[in-house]
């Protein structure tokens, strides 16, 4: 960042376990690709490689290259997982995961049909080899409203008891699904009943494409909100709204008075 007399919300530095930026890859050219990283890397935490894009990226290995340079973690998006399960072939999953150099896996349950006891066992086989991050919430937006605030959070719960680092909050790469509903709208009361639970807000991590999302979570859990799903055309904007330096949370992170006060000194 450019110095500056302004006071700013505090961020924690890399490597951070909170305020962390997850960037999804949809598919990007590897030009523009590493460019962003190499632009935006003091902005950014990890990469997903979002869903089955890895398996149909030529450029792979460049990317990984251009993260591994930069010290960027990424990992392989939840629905590859589910893919690899729904043909009865984890044991490939993990040796494609250890293949690629992934020190970062995701597990979800979000389209196949899984239990959660069953999820979260492939969270405990895969927590002594890599930091697992697991995902609650189905993609199906009819099937993801039917779930009540009370299985989110039971469903937390047991990914993080098997071992889950963190618990990745569904919104799908549009945002219209999980805590989302299919217009956009956050699910505000999901969100507080998870808040006012027991689970450590730093272990969560919502997914947050639109400005919307972010902007909301920002505002109600603090600059340092774990955000998900961000895309690359976003960071900067993203770092601008954590540190009050957009109009949306301009006014968030002020200190009482503060305003008042520092303009009467110059009148």
């Amino acid at each position: 960042m450019i110095i500056s007399a302004l006071a700013l919300p505090a961020r924690q530095s890399k490597p951070r376990s909170r305020g962390i930026t997850s960037v999804i890859d949809n598919g990007l050219p590897t030009g523009y690709f590493c460019d962003a990283l190499v632009s935006f890397s003091d902005h950014i935490d990890l990469v997903k490689f979002g869903w089955g894009t890895s398996l149909v990226t030529a450029g792979l290995a460049d990317k990984i290259n251009c993260l591994r340079a930069l010290g960027i973690d990424f990992l392989f998006g939840g629905t590859l997982f589910e893919k690899h399960i729904l043909q009865n072939r984890f044991d490939d999953f993990r040796g494609l995961c250890h293949d690629q150099g992934c020190r970062y896996v995701e597990v979800s349950n979000g389209t196949i049909d899984l239990g959660v006891e069953e999820k979260a066992s492939y969270v405990s086989k895969l927590a002594d080899e890599f930091i697992v991050l697991s995902e609650v919430g189905f993609k199906d937006a009819e099937r993801s409203e039917r779930q009540s605030p009370s299985r989110w959070i039971a469903a937390i719960r047991t990914d993080l008891h098997a071992g889950a680092h963190l618990v990745i909050l569904e919104a799908r790469e549009s945002g219209t699904s999980g805590i989302c509903r299919p217009d956009g709208q956050l699910r505000f009361g999901l969100i507080e009943d998870i808040l006012d639970s027991d689970v450590p807000v730093d272990r969560l991590v919502f997914e947050a494409p639109t400005k919307m999302l972010q902007t909301h979570f920002i505002r109600r859990v603090g600059p340092e909100a774990n955000l998900g799903n961000v895309h690359a055309a976003d960071i900067v904007g993203l770092e601008t709204l954590r540190l009050g330096l957009r109009s949306d949370t301009l006014l968030a992170f002020e200190p009482a008075g503060e305003q008042g006060a520092n303009r009467a000194e110059h009148r």
